[in-house]
């Protein structure tokens, strides 16, 4: 009982009006009003008059100074009421809430003493009743007031609460497969994410390194003031490098079409030379054979010019014999002779007209530093840039200009390049060929660009600058007919198609133009050049006849261009060069004089000069016992000649066919003959096989 007036004490502090709560009559509910109001302090009036300033002050600010701020729930209901009807809110001791019932009066007091004793004991029972309820309503005025105030406190405890297990709550049922498939799993995940951090992990060393790298390069590179200055130094070299190349380049062309044609002209001089010697003498020995005077004018003209053009034949031929005789040359056929020799008067003209292109060749460069015209010099340039700054450099593609700006430099180190004089100077010999390699040779010391592009520059200048120069010589001054032109033609050649391939692997366009230009040219030679005549047998048969010695001369001359022909072999393609020298040549014209001719050691011996000449690699095949299809007629001509001289007094000529036959792999021909003429001493030759 002393604990509730206890919390009622602090009740009473928030609500006075309590304490005039209803009282019974009984001495214990006096003693309590009593206890009561010894404990609690009633403010007076001076007290209550301040605090209803403050409060109507507080309102007129729209602010309340709460005199609890625990029980803020309450102070704001309060606050909502103070504000609907701030001047008819009553005070604190008028909104007193009666908890107890209001104390009787003395004349009360007096009537309830003077009621029958009978009723005493009820009126005891109802007081006592009384008094329960207003100890209940105590109880739970404490209870709540001490709920609003421990409100945070109860909150926090309740959320540290740890729940309790639930023991009725049912769990699916777990074995030791299912725990390791779990633990399986998670592991997988743990390491997935391990290696993806281990990664990222390497990744941002190599961030790092690669930071640092760049860092020390940067503090350790020179002046941003001397890049810039090296940059712009390099452009105006550049721009006053292409300023001069592109006002010589004018003159550098006038000059290389003055050689060109030069050269040119000296070409089609000897092939109109050796075409009109040709009809001229054609038409001699067909006037002489037919033992008759031509009746008109235009064949009497010719007939006056022929004898004279025949002395100048037969003057350059006998020239050439006492030079071969001098030489020791014996074995050698009428016919295979170059006829290019110039006249005295011709020859100064072309060596003074050369000397005039080649001197005008040396002044175009005469007033330019030779910073701008000399190709070492020019290189020199690019490698410094590329060693100072190698990124700047590749980022630039110098590898694709250098060959553009050295092409007129390198065009007119060729003005005076001749692929088909025997000594002329080799490209690897040219001042332009070493420069370059050595540049790229320095530049594939570079462990930076261990695949830089600069290693193809001497493809692309030879693609660009060499082969149409080479392919112009092919065209149109080369000669097929000429040994020794087509000698030094293919050596040139071999030189140039072994560097593309060692400089890429691409198929170069310029090759293709080059080997297209030779087998043009070699078809046009063909078609224009080649002349065998055909005479009766018994004209031919004199060997000192005028006849059989032009037919002679006609046939090795055509021997000679199928030789040059096959020269060819490793840079044009096989079936090529078996078209054109076997389909087009061999069975064509070859083949036409053989078969007018009588067997005999001669047609052996020009047989076996055609065998020699074949590509050995085309026979190279042990397992081949048939020789190859375009060779089928010269095989054929070859069996028959070889029965016919098995029947004469030439037998011995009978195993060189033999030997023939087998050097061109033509084994089961060669063995049906010996079988079939019963030759049994030549089978060994074919064993030895």
């Amino acid at each position: 009982m002393v604990d509730l007036s206890t919390d009622e004490e602090s009740e009473t502090h928030h609500s006075p009006e309590s304490k005039d709560d209803h009282s019974s009559s009984s001495n214990s509910s006096s003693s309590l009003e009593e206890e009561f109001s010894s404990v609690v302090n009633i403010p007076d009036a001076a007290f209550i008059q301040a605090a209803r300033r403050k409060r109507e002050l507080a309102r007129t600010q729209d602010d309340y100074i709460s005199l609890d701020v625990k029980h803020t729930s309450i102070i704001t209901g309060m606050k909502k009421n103070s504000d609907e009807d701030p001047e008819s809110e009553p005070d604190d001791h008028e909104k007193r809430i009666p908890f107890t019932p209001k104390p009787q009066t003395l004349r009360q007091r007096m009537a309830d003493e003077t009621t029958p004793r009978n009723e005493e004991t009820s009126e005891e029972s109802q007081e006592d009743e009384t008094q329960d309820i207003w100890e209940r309503q105590q109880m739970r005025k404490a209870v709540k007031i001490t709920e609003g105030r421990d409100l945070d406190l109860s909150y926090n405890s309740e959320s540290q609460t740890v729940k309790k297990f639930d023991t009725s709550t049912s769990f699916p049922p777990v074995n030791l497969e299912i725990i390791k498939k779990q633990l399986n799993t998670r592991l997988t995940l743990l390491q997935d994410t391990h290696r993806s951090h281990l990664r990222e992990y390497e990744k941002y060393i190599q961030d790092v390194k690669s930071s640092k790298n760049t860092i020390q390069k940067l503090e350790n590179s020179s002046n941003q003031a001397l890049n810039f200055k090296f940059y712009k130094s390099m452009k105006i070299y550049v721009e006053n490098l292409i300023d001069c190349l592109n006002e010589k380049i004018i003159r550098i062309q006038e000059i290389e079409s003055s050689m060109h044609a030069l050269l040119l002209k000296q070409a089609m001089t000897f092939m109109k030379r050796r075409q009109d010697e040709l009809k001229h003498e054609s038409t001699y020995l067909q006037q002489l054979s037919r033992k008759a005077e031509t009746s008109t004018n235009g064949s009497l003209a010719v007939g006056e010019k022929t004898p004279w053009i025949l002395e100048e034949i037969e003057s350059r031929r006998s020239q050439r014999r006492q030079a071969r005789a001098l030489s020791g040359n014996c074995d050698h056929q009428e016919g295979t002779s170059s006829d290019d020799e110039l006249s005295l008067a011709d020859m100064i003209d072309f060596q003074k007209t050369q000397g005039e292109i080649l001197r005008d060749h040396k002044q175009i460069f005469e007033d330019v530093h030779d910073d701008f015209c000399n190709i070492q010099n020019i290189l020199l340039k690019f490698q410094q840039w590329r060693e100072k700054f190698p990124d700047s450099y590749y980022e630039a593609f110098i590898s694709l200009c250098i060959p553009k700006l050295l092409n007129p430099l390198i065009r007119l180190q060729l003005i005076d390049w001749n692929p088909l004089k025997f000594d002329a100077v080799g490209l690897k010999q040219m001042p332009w060929f070493t420069s370059i390699e050595e540049y790229m040779a320095s530049s594939m010391e570079d462990s930076k660009k261990e695949d830089g592009s600069d290693k193809k520059i001497m493809s692309a200048i030879i693609n660009k600058t060499v082969i149409p120069r080479l392919t112009d010589f092919v065209e149109f001054i080369w000669d097929p007919l000429s040994t020794s032109q087509t000698t030094s033609l293919i050596t040139h050649c071999t030189v140039i198609l072994e560097e593309l391939s060692t400089c890429g692997n691409e198929v170069s366009k310029g090759k293709q133009d080059l080997l297209k230009s030779i087998v043009l040219r070699v078809k046009k030679a063909i078609e224009d050049d080649v002349f065998i005549p055909l005479y009766p047998k018994s004209t031919i048969e004199n060997k000192t006849s005028p006849h059989s010695k032009f037919q002679e001369r006609q046939f090795w001359s055509s021997v000679k261009l199928f030789r040059n022909i096959l020269l060819w072999n490793g840079l044009l393609p096989d079936d090529t060069l078996q078209e054109l020298g076997l389909g087009k040549l061999l069975n064509r014209y070859l083949m036409t004089a053989l078969l007018t001719a009588s067997p005999g050691p001669d047609v052996v011996k020009k047989c076996s000069q055609i065998t020699a000449y074949l590509p050995a690699k085309w026979f190279q095949s042990s397992a081949m016992r048939t020789s190859i299809p375009q060779l089928e007629n010269f095989i054929q001509f070859l069996l028959q000649s070889a029965q016919k001289l098995s029947r004469s007094e030439f037998r011995d000529e009978v195993k060189e066919i033999i030997l023939i036959l087998v050097k061109i792999k033509a084994l089961n021909q060669a063995e049906s003959f010996i079988e079939e003429c019963h030759l049994d001493h030549l089978k060994s030759v074919i064993k030895e096989v």
